[in-house]
């Protein structure tokens, strides 16, 4: 019949050299549907199963050949009929032979003459029960293999006798031998971490006292030393009136889990780069001192630090003697900065920050008088004076310091901050390498603010922004797979400008809001001129500014950019940085979503720099993750910084995110992001951004 489900027919091996007893058996058990094969003597049954491995098998004592009991012992010597039922056939006041049939690994014995009513239910009984104990063999090795993935263990703790039942699993994540007698409830918690003992021992007891389920995590220190995370949890058991019978639980081997949260925790406050905090960081401790400064009347200081003329190290010698540079000044600071100097001497590295580029941030409290500041500041200056060898070059810098202090100069940290970056751009102004107090009369930065504004005011109306275009390339067959759009100014006077000098400038003064519209609707014109043009349809990507979401007109202007040049949306792709996200996330996921609506996708740049948007990556709208320059520039050199950025490309691989690299300079870096799965790269070794005629000569290339 069509679609009639086959179902297997159980095989039973007749074993005896008496033909008419086989063929009765045989007919005692056809009517149950059982399927019958006979052998007549031990070496034809040795034969028969060779050749088939049957569910039961039933087996006279006294044969020609290998006796029954000799066939027996075979069977339960084979792994696979080693569970298979074997039924001995004896005669009734054969004692003797019951025993010994037992002794070799015998199921069950009729005796004869045999009652085949009888003969036929015990083995229907029999099959029934083998198939359920093969079925219960099958589920406990599908829970042990789980349990092993998983790493993870049961356990059972007795609470009268205080005796342990732990899995083999367990055992194994203990480093214990399995198959001993069970453990005494001390000799596992003598394995516990010293630091953790006294919580899980609480824990424990409020589980067994008050029925509080137990859910922890705590440590265990294994033989050899090596320390392993646990995460334990457990309910309690009672007996019937109600007492406390046991415990019992799992426990779950989290190590490299916690590693990573720590890992990426670290990432959320610190700058991979330096080491240093970072401005979420030092935000939050500046709010710290001022709430202490507040109760203890004592005066707190920020110097705002500036490398003078930075950019000219990257220019000149590549950005990696410039990190280099940032590397040394970080430690400079740290030797600087003396332990009087703070009150929170353990949290030297807290209390110094690099906020980004070439700015770092100091924190001072506990002073008795604000002047002291300047002694710190001088001393900062007189340490970067010093030559740094970095890479054969002998590198001179200086540095421009601004200096705030509370509760003279700002009452709250944003402006404490803002001020002490406005005594910074004083300080370059008065010549460099020095610092200077903030003050009212310091409004000259504000205009030399608005003269920079006049200048971007004119570039856009002159029209002299381009726009270049980074290739990004699939790791798997080396093909461009996208673009990323790169804003650059050239202006009359200064030659061509980079993004990171007048972006900040134009997010102050609000002309991102019609500068990134400009760039839009460019970026789509070209898009529409290459389609016309036959060249290939890959996306290209358009960076926005956190400013821009602030602006209802956002979704707007980027469809008008689009029907104008009649641009597929699938063609446009945005890349917002995590920084996005602290302002306001709620109104930027929802215009995300309107935007994905549209079918542009969305990517998360510079993934893991300055801020942590873990807790906003899973309910995101986002296609892609890009894995920042700083977490890819030396992979190929350090297991620490590979195993990072592995971690991070396994995340987004996790999240079924697009993953994309960032910063790709050499032939060992591409092919550890290949390994690790990371789907496509861009930067040097592809290609530095092009301007649209040399971006076509190298795609014809």
């Amino acid at each position: 019949m069509s679609g009639a489900v086959s179902r297997k027919q159980p095989l039973v091996l007749v074993v005896d050299d008496d033909a008419t007893m086989r063929m009765l058996v045989g007919e005692a058990l056809a009517p149950g549907g059982l399927e019958v094969v006979e052998a007549e003597d031990g070496r034809a049954a040795l034969d028969a199963l060779r050749r088939r491995v049957p569910d039961l098998v039933l087996l006279d004592v006294q044969m020609p050949g290998p006796d029954g009991f000799a066939v027996c012992e075979e069977i339960r010597r084979q792994p696979l009929l080693a569970d298979t039922p074997v039924v001995m056939m004896t005669g009734l006041d054969d004692v003797e032979s019951i025993r010994r049939a037992y002794e070799v690994g015998a199921t069950d014995f009729v005796t004869k003459p045999i009652n085949w009513l009888i003969l036929a239910h015990r083995v229907r009984y029999l099959l029934r029960a083998s198939a359920n104990w093969t079925e219960l063999r099958k589920s406990q090795e599908r829970l042990s293999n789980a349990q092993r993935l998983a790493r993870m263990g049961s356990w059972r703790l007795d609470l009268p006798s205080g005796v342990l039942h732990a899995s083999d699993e367990l055992l194994a994540l203990s480093g214990l031998e399995s198959g001993g007698p069970p453990l005494r409830r001390d000799v596992f918690f003598e394995m516990v971490h010293p630091e953790d003992r006294d919580a899980l021992a609480e824990a424990s007891l409020a589980c067994a006292r008050d029925g509080t389920p137990l859910h922890i995590d705590h440590r265990i220190v294994l033989a050899d030393g090596t320390e392993r995370i646990l995460h334990s949890q457990a309910e309690r058991l009672v007996d019937e009136n109600g007492e406390p019978l046991a415990l019992e639980g799992t426990a779950q081997d989290v190590t490299d889990r916690k590693r990573a949260e720590e890992q990426i925790r670290y990432l959320a406050y610190h700058d991979s780069l330096t080491g240093l905090g970072n401005r979420r960081l030092f935000k939050e401790r500046l709010a710290m001192a001022l709430t202490h400064a507040r109760r203890n009347e004592w005066a707190v200081g920020v110097l705002f630090l500036d490398l003078d003329h930075f950019k000219r190290i990257n220019d000149t010698l590549g950005h990696s003697v410039g990190d280099q540079l940032l590397q040394g000044v970080a430690d400079r600071l740290v030797a600087s900065v003396r332990d009087t100097d703070l009150v929170a001497r353990h949290e030297l590295p807290s209390a110094i920050s690099r906020l980004g580029g070439d700015e770092f941030t100091i924190l001072l409290e506990g002073l008795q008088e604000a002047q002291d500041l300047a002694k710190v500041a001088r001393r900062i200056l007189d340490a970067l004076s010093r030559p740094f060898l970095l890479g054969g070059h002998e590198v001179v810098i200086s540095g421009s310091i601004g200096i705030t202090a509370w509760p003279e100069d700002g009452d709250d940290v944003e402006v404490l901050l803002r001020n002490a970056d406005a005594a910074m751009y004083h300080a370059k102004e008065q010549g460099r390498n020095n610092y200077q107090f903030y003050a009212q009369s310091m409004n000259q930065v504000a205009l030399r603010r608005l003269i920079l504004e006049g200048k971007l005011r004119r570039a856009l109306e002159q029209g002299e922004f381009e726009v270049h275009y980074q290739p990004k390339v699939s790791l798997a067959d080396g093909n461009i797979t996208g673009l990323e759009s790169l804003l650059r100014w050239r202006d009359p006077d200064l030659g061509l400008v980079m993004p990171g000098d007048f972006i900040p400038i134009a997010e102050e003064t609000g002309l991102i809001g019609p500068l990134g519209d400009w760039v839009a609707r460019a970026v789509c014109r070209q898009i529409a001129d290459w389609t016309r043009r036959g060249l290939p349809a890959v996306p290209v990507s358009l960076n926005l500014s956190a400013h821009q979401f602030r602006s209802d007109k956002l979704v707007a202007q980027i469809w008008e950019a689009l029907r104008a040049s009649s641009v597929d949306p699938r063609r446009l792709e945005l890349e917002i940085t995590e920084s996005t996200l602290m302002h306001d996330a709620q109104r930027v996921v929802a215009q995300l979503q309107e935007l994905r609506a549209l079918g542009i996708q969305i990517s998360l740049d510079d993934f893991g720099t300055g801020y942590s948007s873990l807790s906003y990556l899973r309910r995101l709208p986002v296609d892609a993750l890009k894995v920042d320059r700083s977490f890819v520039r030396d992979i190929a050199t350090r297991s620490e910084d590979a195993a990072l950025a592995a971690a991070i490309v396994s995340m987004g691989k996790a999240l079924r995110l697009r993953v994309v690299a960032e910063g790709v300079e050499s032939e060992p870096q591409r092919a550890l992001l290949h390994g690790w799965g990371c789907d496509e790269m861009q930067g040097f070794l592809v290609s530095p951004a092009l301007a649209p005629d040399a971006l076509e000569r190298f795609w014809k290339r």
